[in-house]
């Protein structure tokens, strides 16, 4: 039997992250944070000071990356704040646009899904990497909630941010995620379509457990 794969896409600072981690939770199901895996090619990118398609697929296909108790590891070095700032963030979104890199993470990806099942977050989950997906939603927002959800992440953990070039970044971001060419940001036809600018993270997780229900998804009441 195939093992069911809920994949969660969406622009950035949508929530995925916390919403499928918590989802997957809620199920029993293993939770793949595809952005991380950018995130590890874009530190790599800054790291080298290259932005050359060809040695980042290398990198990609390489690189000694894990997860452990919530936090992530490059080369056993745990780098769980330096993927999470700004720089490496846009990084990340330049490294995306790379139909190399993408191919070559595609395949680690995949390897994630494993009985029970997987929660899947990222930009091209249901379209690219999990087009057969159990259920498909597309997490968004409007720009200016995105914009301060963001800022709020940040200044709680004490990183000086302004609210206004966070909002330029992430229209920025979005720009180019939708207009690359290979897996451009957009919902899968099959998607259920969730904007979150007006519900809490409660609400939200609630929603979309409650649609796995209805598909009799997961192993846990």
């Amino acid at each position: 039997m195939t093992v069911p794969v809920i994949a969660i896409d969406g622009p950035s600072a949508s929530g995925k992250g916390t919403i499928a981690s918590r989802v997957a939770e809620s199920l029993g199901f293993h939770y793949l944070e595809s952005g991380a895996l950018y995130r590890l090619v874009a530190l790599l990118s800054l790291r080298h000071d290259t932005l050359d398609e060809a040695r980042l697929a290398g990198l990609a296909a390489s690189m000694d990356a894990s997860f452990r108790g919530g936090r992530v590891f490059l080369e056993k070095q745990d780098v769980s704040e330096d993927i999470r700032s700004e720089a490496c963030g846009n990084r990340a979104s330049k490294v995306a646009r790379m139909p190399a890199v993408r191919t070559a993470l595609l395949k680690r990806q995949r390897a994630f899904r494993q009985p029970p099942g997987l929660v899947a977050d990222g930009r091209d989950m249901a379209t690219v990497v999990f087009p057969d997906a159990s259920l498909k939603i597309f997490l968004t927002a409007n720009p200016e909630v995105r914009a301060e959800r963001r800022y709020k992440q940040l200044k709680e953990k004490g990183i000086s941010a302004n609210l206004r070039a966070l909002s330029r970044d992430l229209a920025e971001r979005d720009a180019r995620d939708a207009s690359r060419a290979v897996a451009p940001l957009a919902p899968a036809p099959d998607s259920q379509v969730l904007d979150s600018s007006a519900l809490s993270i409660d609400e939200v997780v609630e929603r979309i457990v409650g649609w796995c229900r209805e598909r009799h998804l997961g192993g846990r009441s």
